[in-house]
């Protein structure tokens, strides 16, 4: 496995987690929906953005090395 395989294999977990915890502050049930919980999960959906931008940046700029 190469490191830019690995690479891009964290960021599209770590978009995953950061998109999920955001829906679990935001829409879980029986959250109170308390000031800190909709900024948290707002700042969480903004990371999760972040990362997928990240994540194109980067595709877009190892381009020439493969994957293996």
């Amino acid at each position: 496995m190469s490191l830019k395989f690995f690479h891009i294999f964290f960021i599209a977990v770590s978009s995953a987690c950061a998109f999920g915890f955001s829906a679990w502050l935001l829409l879980g049930d029986g959250a109170s929906h308390s000031t800190v919980n909709v900024l948290s999960g707002i700042a969480s959906a903004l990371a999760g953005i972040g990362l997928i931008a990240y994540g194109i940046w980067f595709l877009h700029k190892f381009k020439r090395f493969s994957f293996m």
